[in-house]
């Protein structure tokens, strides 16, 4: 579990983070939306360190990271895995070698235990066939979840994902939200997730944060996003035609069942 409370950040007197207090749940797809310029980004970057908050906590299971030793916070870094959006792969490495490279940096294992962990992690996403193959043999969706292979190969306790379904195509999208939804669960992850893609907020999000201009607009889940009287929120995510569709078509069922009641 992670907590955040007071969370505050600036840059050359803007703020950009305000004031920001929010939970993210063990076992559970915890969403970061809001559009461009919101905020999602520095925030992930704080929760993992990159960038230094000017006031507030951030705290993993008790120990606030503000403050903390280089070497205490290199050894928590190590329960965390990371899925770039781009997702990062070296070209040069075969997608065996790309899954292989955290636990060649940082696991103390042998040869042979490193690469039976990264077959494994490739097994887990379904890609054990392309183990032998180059970033450049294989598709986008592929590169996502030889990304997720890698981010997992650790074991670690905490899965930072930005914007994971970035440039593919909505099937492909679906496939990554299940994985991520199926790896966050299996092994009781904290996943943290900054997305703009309502689609993937509807099929996995447990817990949903909405920024608006660097302050916490609105928190819940994904049964409760569908009915919320936040105008911002709304603003965000009815903006796409289909979800416009899906509220409407709520609010006529809803008056419909409000009539027969009545009757």
């Amino acid at each position: 579990m992670i907590k955040v409370k007071n969370l505050v950040k600036e840059f050359e007197g803007r703020v950009v983070l305000n004031d920001i207090t929010a939970t993210f749940k063990q076992g559970s797809v915890n969403m970061i939306i809001g559009k461009s310029g919101s905020g999602k980004t520095v925030f992930l970057k704080c929760l993992i360190g990159l960038v230094h908050p000017d006031a507030g906590e951030i705290r993993y299971s008790g120990k606030n990271i503000i403050g903390m030793k280089s070497k205490d916070l290199k050894r928590l870094r190590r329960d965390m895995g990371m899925l770039f959006q781009g997702s990062a792969l070296f070209d040069s490495k075969t997608v065996l070698e790309n899954v292989m490279f955290p636990l060649d940096m940082f696991s103390r294992k042998n040869k042979r235990e490193r690469r039976k962990r990264a077959e494994f992690c490739l097994e887990r996403v379904n890609l054990s066939q392309a183990a032998d193959l180059y970033p450049s043999e294989i598709s986008g969706g592929m590169m996502k979840r030889v990304a997720i292979a890698r981010a997992i190969a650790l074991n670690p306790k905490y899965l930072f994902c930005d914007e994971p379904n970035s440039g593919l195509d909505p099937k492909t999208s679906q496939l990554i939200d299940e994985l991520i939804l199926d790896i966050t669960t299996d092994f009781s992850m904290t996943t943290v997730v900054v997305s703009h893609d309502m689609n993937s907020v509807m099929n996995i999000g447990d817990n949903i944060l909405f920024l608006n201009e660097g302050v916490k607009e609105w928190e819940g889940n994904k049964t409760e996003i569908m009915g919320s009287d936040n105008s911002k929120l709304n603003d965000f995510v009815f903006a796409s035609d289909l979800f416009k569709k899906i509220k409407e078509a709520e609010e006529i069922i809803s008056d419909n069942d409000d009539e027969e009641k009545a009757d």
